[in-house]
């Protein structure tokens, strides 16, 4: 089945596009999201993949203390008072 979807970001710069959409992922998606029809659907996709970016490269930005002073010992004293 065909859908058009508007998709923004911030701004709203819209983009409207037909797109052949997967009925059944559609409705797990869906489901999983919490999310009732195809453009809310296809908006909280979008929006947790860049969360879910975001939050790998915060990950990643800690496992390798990059820009962070927490292996300080001088910074952590003052982090507890």
């Amino acid at each position: 089945m065909k859908h058009a979807v508007r998709i923004y970001c911030g701004m709203p710069t819209i983009h409207k596009t037909t797109i052949e959409v997967d009925e059944a992922l559609l409705q797990k998606a869906a489901a999983i999201l919490g999310t009732r029809g195809l453009k809310a659907t296809v908006h909280r996709a979008l929006e947790e993949v860049v969360a879910g970016e975001a939050r790998r490269r915060l990950v990643e930005r800690l496992r390798t203390m990059d820009g962070l002073d927490l292996d300080k010992p001088e910074v952590m004293a003052q982090a507890w008072r």
